[in-house]
């Protein structure tokens, strides 16, 4: 995978869902798996979070976990709350559904932290406007196939972007 040039500065990322245990792992995980692939580790910091504290300190899914191992993807890390203060440490808050990212607008403590917020989606070339990674947890094995192929296409544009516009703000 070819991606144009680096970014000159560490560009830092967070993944936003409901819980942290599905979808913002996994689109860290296929996140971390497209940047070490492309040798830029030392350009981007990558984390995940929860808008809700229902899962706190557990580990990914584990049907996440084995969806993402079966393409070579490792998720790692414990789900957290994403917090005010993380607007301060985070470039770009990506959420994977339009009811986080409106929790996290709200939550923005000012307008530049509010334009930081964008729809995973929103970098995935065919996808609609406004689409949502759907959330896999009461369904079948399916449905994190679908969410590991949607994060994949959506990060690998979104480091199409941020490699080719510097850090995208």
């Amino acid at each position: 995978m070819g991606y144009p040039r680096r970014p000159v500065a560490t560009t830092r990322v967070c993944f936003v869902c409901l819980g942290n245990i599905c979808r913002s792992p996994t689109a860290e995980g296929v996140f971390r798996h497209l940047v070490a692939e492309g040798r830029h580790h030392d350009a981007f910091e990558i984390d995940s979070a929860g808008t809700a504290a229902y899962h706190e300190g557990e580990p990914p899914d584990r049907r996440s976990t084995t969806t993402a191992q079966l393409r070579g993807v490792e998720l790692t890390g414990r789900a957290r709350q994403f917090r005010p203060e993380d607007f301060e440490r985070f470039d770009h808050v990506l959420a994977m559904d339009r009811s986080n990212r409106d929790a996290l607008r709200r939550m923005a403590p000012s307008d530049a932290a509010r334009a930081k917020v964008r729809l995973l989606r929103d970098f995935e070339p065919d996808a609609p406007d406004d689409a949502e990674v759907p959330d896999p947890y009461y369904g079948g094995a399916d449905g994190f196939d679908r969410v590991l192929d949607i994060c994949m296409a959506s990060c690998e544009g979104l480091l199409a972007h941020l490699l080719r516009d510097g850090d995208g703000r």
